[in-house]
Formats: structure tokens, C-alpha cells, sequence
């Protein structure tokens, strides 16, 4: 009988990184509990057991001042809610592609879509999707999308987005985004499946069309490994699932050719070779211990090594290498570079050539996980203590915010800027700084403690000086700049116009009358600006945004004169009267007396601050730029007419006499004639 292990059989990255940061929280001095189990294996649920890790189902039941691991299936966000309320340190082991997942679904919520999940209803990893959106559609078969959106046709025009569950057969994922582009004419669609995934399932099925029977090792409520079986037994009817060696009887493999062993995802190294030693010919005893297997299992064999290899394929997640051994090598995106601006296909193209580290060798699946950043992150030290000694400016990446300030990606080294040398002003949250590039000056390096400090601002407040500088040294009045609005206060707002600050008044902000800064400009717009004035000992500028070219004044004289009467609006009233806006930027005032043909006691009696009333233009200092107004004199202008127009009419009679005639009797008369 011949055996064959399939290459991926075993733990995942995504499961091989949870386990060992499992066992790394339990080596610590806190107490740990995980949050149900890390992975779907008991034989590594059990070993953490013995290493002193509880497992509770709910938040409540976790102890007080207990670190809390979080399963690689991951969790919802209800779940990381209720964990930050009880102040918990968490030990996050959920999957990378897994909480790709979580944020796609979460930015979907966000954008109004509805979401519809393709994976098993009640497994773990598709709950914890589910948590990071609102009321999501689980399918596990394509047959159930079909029905569910012709019994709700009104789904057609719905947006959606659609996810998968990592380990979903492609196939299925493949029937379901073609289904779902016929009945839904706003579907975005994310292929979520994990790579290693879908390596691993077309391996298998491969073995399986070779052999005369099959070997799946895996937990029984292991979605990855249901998967392996049923495809393997689609291609060769002899398969079997098992979780274990204790399981298997060497008679059922009697007359077998060829026998090929493949594992689920959960699956440890040491059930893999319990299994292939129980099944081989020599039964070679197991020598090492639980714990030695789990060791090589899971962590480095070399770690720091230097190797070099040749880029063969890029995807979104991995770039893989070829390192000319047995080992297939790859090097996941996050140990290619921390700069998330970047796109992978712009740092490696295929068929070159890298020099990388090697971070962990994983002999069940046969590879290798590689890091260029680590080894560009040794070659860099001597480049951040050279900064620091010549007080250079460096520039990085910020990729995280922790308790008093940030830390910057220079080149894979981690470098602490605190809060008050990040620039960014108390009242903002140093969340706005994250992915974003920056410059910095180095102002400490420990290369023994790993530390290094920087500075933003010493960046920041240089490069402003020497702004400010240059602003003072060609400052003239009547100089125009383009300025950004920093600030706003009740009487002004403050206008950065390259390094120096300068302070537009009120009342240079508009010709019309405003109230408050605000109605005019906000901090953060780009203004135009000019300058009135400067005291370079003060420092003091100040400046004017009103665009004299279209003087209101001028305007007011061109269209009206003395004797005039205009609509105005009441903006203002004073105890001797109420000021009034003839057109935008020029105001003219109605004295007391001149509100009404009666005595007035105070201007409310007569009109409010906002009424539009006619007034009667009564005089024009156009040396003062001011303006008397009237109503009162329109009042009695209109008075006057009305009088004007009914004044008795005279006429002499015939015998000398004279009779004062009404002009109503006159048109009687004349209709009469």
C-alpha cells in the first residue's frame, strides 16, 4: 500500500496564528479564558486546557481581570462591545481573511446595502459576519437564493453585497454570483473565499481521483473538513472522516494501491502523523512528546534566516515564492510592507528576485511563511540612528493608536510619537492620523530596548518657521495670499496664509452684515485674502476678504439719489432709531422721528429687526458714507398728494357771485352733461 499525504494537509495560517498567540497568552502571568474554542480541534482545545486556558460560552461568565482570547472564527461586534464595557484585555486571534470579511460587511451597513452571506446557517465564523451587519440573508446552496428572490421580487432593486464564508466550496460561490448578476441589478460582490481554502480543496480532489481510498482527519463540526469529504467522495467513493487515529482500522485498507491522507484546516500536525504512522507498514513509533509536536507545528523552525527566492504568483493576499526546495514559500501582504496606501503589484512583479526572512516553516503543508519588512526592518536601524544623530527628517506611515500617542512604520520600525508631539490638537482624536503618511524627526533610539521616539511637530513647527519667515520678510500691505481659515471667533475668524496667522474682523468678511463668522466662512476653507495691516513686533496681521472692486457704496450712488424711495430690510435698532439695509454692505438709518407721522416712544413700537418697509432717501453724505431715511416723509408725501387731489374748485357765476364747487359735484355734473 502506497500512502500519500496531501502537501495542505493541516493547520492554516489563519488557525496556526490563533494557536500560537493562545499559547503565548497562557505562558503570562494573567489568568485566560478563551471565548468558546480557538479552533474546532478538542485535541488542541484540550492541550490548551492543560496549559491553564478555560473555555466560557458567554461574556458574563468570564472572570474578572482574566484575558480574553477570542476565536479564530471570529466574533460580532455586540460581542467586542460587551468585552470593552467589562474593561477585558483582549488576545484577538480571529483570522486575517476573516475580518476582511467583517469590515466589508460593516462598510456595506454603512453604505445602505443589505448583505447576504453564502455559508453554513449557524457556524461560528458565519454568526460573527452576521454581527457586523443589520438582519443579513445565510444561503448555503444557490437553490435557496434562487427561491428566496423570486418570492421577494422587490429584492431586485435592492443594493446588495454579497460575502462568502472562507471555507465555501467554490463551486457553490461561483453558481451563487452568477445567480445573484441575473436577479439583482445592484449586487457588489466580494470572493471571500480563503486561498488556502481553495488550495487545499483542489489538492484533495485531486488525491482522491488518483487513489483507491481516502483518509479525511478532522473535527466533526469542522466546516473546512465537511467540505474535503464530500468533495473527496464525489471523486473516489471509498472515503472516510475521521477525527482521530483511535478511529481508524488498518483492515479497512486490506488490497488498497494507493491510500492518499488529507486534513482540514484545525487539523495538528501530530493526529496527521498519529493517522499515517497507524496506517504505514513500518509503524513507526511516536518518539516526541504532545508538546514537541505542537512546537513544530506551529512556530519556526529557522527563525531570522535569510533566504532568496523568486516571485511566481501575486494575489490580493500572498505573494508566493519560489525557493528552489520542497517548500512552497509566501509572504502574506502584512509582512510585505505596513504602508496600506500602497498597491502590492506596485513593490513586487513576478519573476523577481527577493532577499526575505524567514518567519515560520509549516512542514505538514509544506510551507514556508517569508517577511521582507522584517528583514527591511533590520537593514533600517542603522537608517533611524543616523536620523536621530544627524536630526534628519524621516518619513512613515502611522499604523496605530495606543495609550498616549501613535506609532509610525518607518521601514518596519516602530517608532513612538506621543500625543503632544503629534501636532494634532487636544480636542481631535489621534484615530484621524491612522494610514496616513508623515514626517518626522527621531529624538531617541535604544536599539537594545527596541525603542525609538519621535517627533512630528519638531517637523511641523520647522517647516512652519521657516514658512513664516519667508511671509515676514515679502509682507507688504495690499499683498494677496491664499489663506486656510484655522479658526473662528465672535469677532473674526483667524486665516493661516502659509506659516503665519493672520485675523480677518468681522467686518471684513463680508460687505453684507453678518452676525457671526460662521455664516461666511468654516475652518478648513481656502480664502482669499489680502493685507490691511501688519506690526511685525507684535506679530500682528490683519486682514481683509472684501473685494473692493465692487465697493457697495458705489453702487448705492449709481442707483439712487436724494428724493428716492427704496424697499429696505430692518437689521438693527437703537434707542435714537433703526438702522436699515438699502442693498447688501450699505445701511441707512430712520431716526425715531422719522418712523412715523406720530410721536414715537421706541422703534419696536413701529417695526422689527428683520420687517421690509419704503422709505424716502432724505439725505446723502457721501464723504461720511452715510444715509438719512424716512418712512414719515413718505407718509406725509402721500398725504400730500391726497390733498392736492381734493381741493375745492372755484368758479365765478354769472351775477358776479362765486360757489365753491367739490370736484365730486363737478363729475357728477359733467356725466350729466
Amino acid at each position: 500500500m502506497k500512502i500519500t499525504v496531501a502537501e495542505t494537509a493541516g493547520f492554516c495560517y489563519g488557525v496556526s496564528r490563533a494557536v500560537k498567540m493562545a499559547l503565548e497568552a497562557a505562558e503570562g502571568t494573567v489568568p485566560c479564558v478563551m471565548l468558546g474554542p480557538v479552533i474546532h480541534n478538542q485535541s488542541v482545545i484540550d492541550h490548551l486546557r492543560r496549559a491553564g486556558v478555560e473555555m466560557v460560552q458567554q461574556v458574563g461568565e468570564i472572570p474578572e481581570e482574566s484575558m480574553v482570547i477570542l476565536r479564530s472564527h471570529g466574533e460580532g461586534q455586540e460581542v467586542y462591545q460587551a468585552l470593552k464595557a467589562r474593561g477585558a484585555h483582549v488576545v484577538d486571534t480571529t483570522c486575517p481573511f476573516v475580518s476582511r470579511i467583517h469590515r466589508l460587511v460593516r462598510e456595506a451597513q454603512e453604505e445602505g446595502r443589505r448583505v447576504i452571506i453564502i455559508g453554513t446557517p449557524g457556524h461560528p465564523e458565519v454568526e460573527a459576519i452576521a454581527g457586523w451587519c443589520d438582519s443579513p440573508l445565510i444561503f448555503s446552496q444557490e437553490a435557496e437564493l434562487e427561491k428566496f428572490f423570486l418570492e421577494h421580487s422587490e429584492w431586485a432593486k435592492i443594493p446588495v453585497t454579497m460575502v462568502s464564508q472562507t471555507t465555501s466550496p467554490q463551486e457553490i460561490w461561483k453558481k451563487c454570483v452568477s445567480l445573484g448578476k441575473k436577479l439583482c441589478t445592484n449586487l457588489k460582490f466580494f470572493d471571500t473565499i480563503c486561498n488556502a481554502t481553495c488550495v487545499r480543496q483542489s489538492e484533495a480532489q485531486r488525491l482522491a481521483a488518483q487513489s483507491d481510498a481516502v483518509v479525511v482527519i478532522g473535527g466533526k463540526n469542522s466546516a473546512n473538513t465537511r467540505q474535503l469529504y464530500e468533495l473527496c467522495r464525489r471523486a473516489c467513493a471509498d472515503t472516510i472522516w475521521i477525527e482521530g487515529a483511535e478511529e481508524l482500522s488498518t483492515a479497512q485498507f486490506e488490497k488498497k494501491g494507493i491510500v492518499a491522507i488529507t486534513a482540514g484546516a484545525s487539523t495538528p500536525v501530530w493526529i496527521i502523523k498519529e493517522v499515517y504512522d497507524k496506517m504505514s507498514v513500518e509503524n513507526m513509533e511516536i518518539e516526541e512528546s504532545f508538546a514537541e509536536l505542537l512546537e513544530k507545528s506551529i512556530k519556526t523552525l529557522h527563525t531570522g534566516e535569510k533566504v532568496t527566492g523568486v516571485v511566481t504568483v501575486i494575489t490580493p493576499t500572498e505573494i508566493q515564492i519560489d525557493l528552489g526546495t520542497k517548500h512552497a514559500g509566501y509572504i502574506p501582504v502584512d509582512e510585505l510592507t505596513d504602508d496600506p496606501t500602497v498597491k502590492v503589484e506596485d513593490l513586487v512583479k513576478v519573476g523577481e528576485e527577493l532577499e526575505v526572512c524567514v518567519v515560520r516553516v509549516n512542514d505538514a503543508e509544506g510551507v514556508v511563511t517569508l517577511s521582507k519588512k522584517r528583514l527591511d526592518s533590520v537593514k533600517s536601524w542603522d537608517d533611524v540612528e543616523k536620523a536621530c544623530e544627524d536630526h534628519t527628517t524621516v518619513e512613515g506611515v502611522v499604523t496605530e493608536e495606543n495609550k498616549g500617542g501613535v506609532v509610525v512604520n518607518i521601514k518596519g520600525v516602530r517608532v513612538f510619537v506621543p500625543a503632544s508631539q503629534t501636532g494634532v490638537p487636544r480636542e481631535t482624536p489621534l484615530t484621524e492620523l491612522l494610514k496616513q503618511k508623515v514626517r518626522l524627526r527621531i529624538t531617541e533610539v535604544n536599539r537594545a530596548r527596541r525603542r525609538v521616539v519621535g517627533s512630528i511637530r519638531a517637523v511641523t513647527a520647522a517647516e512652519r518657521a521657516e514658512k513664516s519667515a519667508e511671509v515676514w520678510n515679502a509682507i507688504e500691505e495690499g499683498k494677496h495670499y491664499r489663506g486656510v481659515v484655522k479658526s473662528l471667533t465672535s469677532y473674526g475668524a483667524f486665516v493661516d496664509i502659509g506659516g503665519v496667522d493672520g485675523m480677518v474682523h468681522i467686518s471684513e468678511l463680508s460687505w453684507g452684515r453678518i452676525k457671526h463668522p460662521s455664516e461666511v466662512v468654516n475652518p478648513g476653507d481656502e480664502v482669499d485674502v489680502y493685507i490691511l495691516s501688519f506690526d511685525p513686533e507684535k506679530r500682528k496681521i490683519s486682514l481683509g476678504m472684501k473685494d473692493h472692486s465692487q465697493d457697495p457704496w458705489a453702487q448705492f450712488i449709481e442707483k439712487y439719489q436724494v428724493g428716492d424711495t427704496a424697499q429696505v430690510r430692518i437689521v438693527k435698532l437703537m434707542t435714537f432709531g433703526a438702522f436699515a439695509e438699502v442693498i447688501p454692505g450699505v445701511d441707512g438709518l430712520i431716526h425715531i422721528s422719522q418712523l412715523a407721522d406720530r410721536r414715537v416712544d421706541k422703534p419696536s413700537d413701529v417695526v422689527k429687526e428683520g420687517d421690509v418697509v419704503e422709505v424716502k432717501i432724505t439725505d446723502i453724505d457721501n464723504d461720511k458714507k452715510k444715509i438719512s431715511l424716512s418712512i414719515r416723509a413718505l407718509v406725509e408725501d402721500s398725504q400730500r398728494t391726497s390733498d392736492e387731489g381734493e381741493e375745492d374748485v372755484v368758479v365765478a357765476s354769472a351775477d358776479g357771485e362765486t360757489v365753491e364747487v367739490v370736484p365730486e359735484l363737478i363729475q357728477e355734473e359733467t356725466k350729466a352733461e
